[in-house]
């Protein structure tokens, strides 16, 4: 096993890098302020490699980036402004996404069914909290939010989880094999 903290460091950071390239691209959508991301796709694939704590450890290091000023965020936008605007109630609410299905991820190995379960967990609670920060920054009404920011959604955010599902476990799987992540975070060998 090559489990030393430089390489830990190194599989976070490029995980960071992978939400990095994803969550700009966005595809705006007449009907609502919040636009098509894959931040969440880049969100759910860093959890079925790394698992929930360094998964989560790096998403922060995304927002922080943003944070600062790097262009990160959806539509290449960043700084405080974004965070704390309408759309930022989502940007914030992926912490919950990452630690949730992570969890589930680590305590149901190789039950991809249960993989899924926690992404969708995670997706409501996250999506939950965007809408109720996005209804009060835009002064809408709880359902408008819900319509404007998560219906709309849904489809895509289903067919992120199914790939993530798949594709991930699958590089876990590898990473594993290879040395390079822990079997604590086990991959689903019984295909």
């Amino acid at each position: 096993m090559k489990n030393t903290k430089t390489l830990n460091l190194t599989i976070i950071a490029l995980m960071t890098a992978v939400t990095c390239i994803l969550g700009p691209l966005s595809i705006a959508i007449p009907i609502s302020p919040v636009p098509i991301s894959f931040t969440n796709l880049a969100i759910y694939l860093t959890v079925m490699i790394l698992g929930w704590k360094k998964g989560t450890i790096s998403y922060l290091v995304y927002l922080l980036i943003g944070l600062v000023g790097v262009p990160v965020f959806s539509s290449f936008t960043s700084g405080p402004a974004k965070l704390l605007g309408p759309t930022g109630g989502y940007l914030v609410g992926f912490i919950f996404l990452a630690i949730i299905s992570g969890i589930f991820i680590e305590k149901f190995n190789g039950k991809v069914l249960m993989y899924i379960a926690g992404m969708i967990i995670g997706t409501i609670v996250t999506y939950a909290f965007g809408t109720i920060w996005l209804a009060c920054q835009a002064h809408m009404n709880f359902t408008a939010a819900l319509m404007a920011g998560v219906i709309p959604y849904l489809p895509g955010d289903a067919a992120k989880i199914l790939i993530s599902a798949i594709v991930g476990n699958e590089i876990r799987k590898r990473l594993i094999q290879a040395g390079f992540i822990a079997s604590s975070v086990k991959a689903d060998t019984t295909r």
